[in-house]
């Protein structure tokens, strides 16, 4: 029954992903971490190998329709993402699970709080 629940932890991401842009990092990662158990590297480890096939296509096919992608800033962040990624992966290793959980966490309560006091709309 654990793939039940992974299957409806995807839909929930993906739900999310479509609705406001957040999935893997934000929903699937910590779901992975604190329901299922996994260890952050783990956790971080699957939820990369789960966006290897093109799981966002259709969603971004939605907004490309509404004219809500800009394909050539997609197209950099590309080429960024594929080299961060591989620095961040070699990286990882050298980091205690602990560490790399506050790590997580700073982030994203860093994210958090310049998302509530933005003025821009």
């Amino acid at each position: 029954m654990v793939w039940l629940a992974l299957v409806c932890l995807g839909i929930v991401a993906g739900a999310m992903s479509g609705l406001v842009g957040v999935g893997g990092g934000v929903v699937i990662l910590p779901a992975l971490v604190f329901f299922f158990g996994f260890s952050q590297k783990v956790a971080q480890g699957t939820t990369l190998a789960m966006l290897v096939p093109p799981i966002g296509i259709i969603a971004a096919f939605t907004y490309y329709r509404h004219g809500w992608v800009n394909v050539q800033a997609a197209s950099f962040m590309v080429i960024g993402f594929l080299v961060g990624s591989l620095l961040g992966a070699k990286y990882v290793s050298h980091l205690s699970n602990v560490t790399l959980t506050r790590v997580f966490a700073i982030f994203l309560i860093l994210v958090a709080i310049k998302m509530l006091v933005s003025s821009k709309s």
